[in-house]
């Protein structure tokens, strides 16, 4: 192992751009995934999910905190699904344009998404009226789990 990493230094040195890549410890992106602001809700084998509730201008926004394994990458958006025992709701991404940022120190994605939201989801939401999240895109998903 220690030969592939003095292999990849000098490759570095040559100018090869994935060797550069495995040399770099993305220390910016490490330090944002360990102080993730808000509370977490929601785990599963595959990533966490941590939110925040924000109120700008008498509108209402949640911000989540996707920490996966998956790169989450797409132009066309995500969604949501609270789903409960009796009530289920679905959020849609404020943006459609959604990107992951990666740190090859813990070997894990990050994705920052917003989402629009009322009062009455919020109270939903804080009640943990839900047993589990499932967030979709493009034709992929990530179930969660809540923490209750």
């Amino acid at each position: 192992m220690k030969i592939l990493k003095t292999v990849d230094k000098i490759l570095a040195g040559f100018g090869n751009i994935r060797a550069m890549e495995r040399t770099n410890v993305d220390t910016y992106t490490e330090n944002k995934i360990e102080n993730i602001e808000g509370e977490k809700i929601a785990e599963s084998e595959n990533g966490e999910l941590w939110i925040t509730f924000q109120e700008l201008g008498g509108y209402y926004f949640m911000n989540t905190t996707i920490l996966s394994r998956i790169n989450i990458k797409t132009l066309k958006g995500g969604k949501l699904f609270f789903l409960g025992n009796i009530e289920e709701f679905i959020l849609d991404t404020d943006d459609t344009q959604l990107e992951s940022d990666f740190s090859n120190v813990s070997n894990r994605w990050m994705t920052s998404i917003s989402y629009g939201i009322t009062e009455k989801e919020i109270d939903f939401i804080k009640k943990k009226e839900f047993s589990k999240l499932r967030f979709e895109f493009k034709k992929k998903f990530i179930n969660f789990s809540v923490i209750k």
